[in-house]
């Protein structure tokens, strides 16, 4: 057989087989070959203006989906620019496939522009990485790639690719994609037991974890809820797992302070069933620091112990299965409402909410912002979330009944996330709203991105919470050494820097005004950013903590 195709159209090839519809990048020398490619696929490229921001986008994409999302970019600086958002879709178990540009191999020894040794660079900050040495490579390379992102814990998987090697011809053809392997599930014994440690406990507790919210997953826990009712808590990134209809059950969320909602009723659990949680999310050594209760961990693979996690059952494979297998053999307990503690914590956080509706004034107050949020979107809107004070008041009081449709940077709490995401998100979900936030902070981490979704005619609301403060920050050095250091910078006009790349641009002047921005905001085409003047002044209550060393 003649060789009869480059192999930068093998490569495309093989994407086009795995279902890839977009490709987030910057184009350069090295992968122009690429680039090339793209003309005669149907991929469509989304041109970026920073290939951090092009990683966030291809990570959220991963996230909604299912699909790693891919990421394209030149060598050198090109290459070095994804480390931030690489490792947050690792650390996030966010599908990834990075494909990295790389100079010739006859110059990789040599002192040249551009050159860097790949592989090792990204070693930290994803599951693996993969060269590609001679065109044949490429099929089995994107295959293994693919598999390796999706397979939980998912994450970033690097690919590096030779100038020229991009540019040799190659007989080789793309494969069809492998079947994905089955799970196993638990024997009759293990479950037995499990069932036996949460029928015994006096308060068992479901704690849910990032693989919870996985679709498949969420249906299995809100199947055993409804049959056999437990107090729920999540980590930041179980948001939505539990329904509407099952939300008697849910208590609310913890992580990164122990303050948060479900944290009394962790802390009053004897049994704790975990879901799909990893430490990253919300330390054991923070929520079990006397290592008095017993834990059942429920996890595709075993569990990865700490002094403070050492399970005393494991449940390993198939999430959804095991749960399901373990809920006939439930015992049905008295009505959560009939708990004290599971009672007061609920109306308390009622009350919080409801207390929202009450506030008024220039200043926007957190709750009142939630309060009108809330009561402005539908359960198939997503809301996405920066890293910042409104970053811990939407984890304490936004509630989200989808699974990932209330989505938080929670591993590695990554400031700039909030717009590339919501530009994802369009992609991943078209026609449906999506609202983000961030704060003065880190929207001008990832603003120059705003140009793209104007070109792209994106259909998203960002608003920007402004206090001229990387305020998160500010409140635990106040609470750390009673005065702030280096965290004031000037001052943006939000509307005119959205006016200036083509966007509309609202300001709330007045907390009454709210609703009626966001309701005009959502029916407009286009990104709209809004600028909100927040009230900060309940944030210290909000950031009291037990333990100093908690913190961002």
């Amino acid at each position: 057989m003649g060789k009869s195709q480059r192999a930068a159209q093998l490569l495309v090839d093989c994407l086009e087989k795995h279902g890839v519809e977009y490709i987030f990048g910057i184009p350069g020398a090295k992968i122009d070959s690429v680039f090339d490619a793209l003309l005669d696929s149907s991929i469509k490229v989304i041109v970026c203006r920073h290939e951090q921001n092009a990683a966030f986008m291809a990570g959220a994409y991963g996230r909604l989906t299912g699909k790693p999302g891919v990421v394209l970019v030149t060598s050198g600086p090109g290459v070095s620019n994804l480390a931030t958002g690489l490792l947050t879709a690792t650390t996030e178990g966010d599908p990834v496939i990075a494909l990295g540009g790389a100079v010739p191999r006859s110059t990789k020894l040599r002192d040249t522009h551009q050159n860097v040794n790949n592989l090792r660079l990204m070693e930290a900050v994803t599951k693996t990485g993969m060269e590609v040495i001679m065109a044949e490579n490429i099929p089995e390379i994107v295959e293994n790639a693919f598999r390796i992102a999706t397979e939980p814990r998912c994450g970033a998987v690097f690919i590096s690719l030779p100038q020229d090697v991009l540019m040799e011809l190659t007989a080789s053809e793309a494969n069809e994609p492998v079947p994905t392997a089955a799970w196993s599930v638990a024997t009759d014994a293990v479950v037995e037991r499990a069932a036996q440690l949460i029928n015994e406990a006096q308060l068992p507790v479901l704690l849910l974890g990032l693989e919870a919210s996985r679709p498949e997953n969420a249906v299995a826990v809100r199947r055993l809820l409804e049959k056999a009712p437990l107090a729920t808590i999540g980590t930041y990134q179980a948001a939505g797992a539990v329904s509407r209809e099952l939300i008697d059950c849910f208590i609310g969320r913890v992580g990164l302070f122990k303050n948060q909602p479900g944290d009394p009723l962790l802390a009053a659990a004897d049994v704790v069933i975990t879901v799909g949680y990893d430490g990253i999310e919300y330390e054991p050594g923070v929520w079990n620091a006397g290592k008095a209760k017993k834990i059942i961990h429920i996890d595709y693979h075993r569990a990865n112990i700490h002094t403070a996690y050492l399970p005393s059952l494991e449940i390993t494979g198939d999430i959804a299965a095991n749960l399901l297998l373990i809920m006939p053999k439930l015992k049905r307990r008295k009505k959560l409402f009939d708990l004290p503690l599971v009672n007061d914590r609920q109306q308390q956080i009622t009350a919080k909410f409801e207390r929202g509706a009450h506030y008024s004034g220039s200043l926007m107050h957190p709750l009142r912002f939630i309060h009108d949020l809330s009561k402005t979107l539908d359960d198939d809107s997503t809301v996405i979330s920066d890293v910042g004070s409104h970053y811990i008041w939407l984890a304490h009081y936004f509630r989200s009944f989808q699974p990932h449709h209330l989505l938080f940077s929670n591993g590695q709490q990554t400031l700039g996330v909030a717009m590339p995401w919501a530009m994802a998100t369009t992609l991943a979900r078209p026609g449906k709203k999506v609202v983000s936030i961030s704060g003065d902070g880190g929207f001008l981490f990832s603003a120059t991105e705003l140009e793209t979704a104007v070109r792209e005619k994106m259909n998203f609301v960002h608003f920007v919470w402004c206090d001229g403060a990387y305020n998160m920050v500010l409140e635990q050095q106040i609470l750390k050494y009673n005065r702030e250091s280096a965290v004031r910078f000037g001052y943006v006009d939000i509307v005119k820097f959205a006016d200036s790349f083509g966007a509309k641009g609202f300001k709330v002047n007045d907390s009454d005004d709210f609703i009626p921005i966001l309701t005009d905001a959502l029916k407009l085409e286009g990104p709209v950013i809004v600028e909100v003047p927040i009230d900060y002044s309940d944030n210290p209550e909000l950031f009291k903590t037990k333990i100093e060393s908690i913190g961002h």
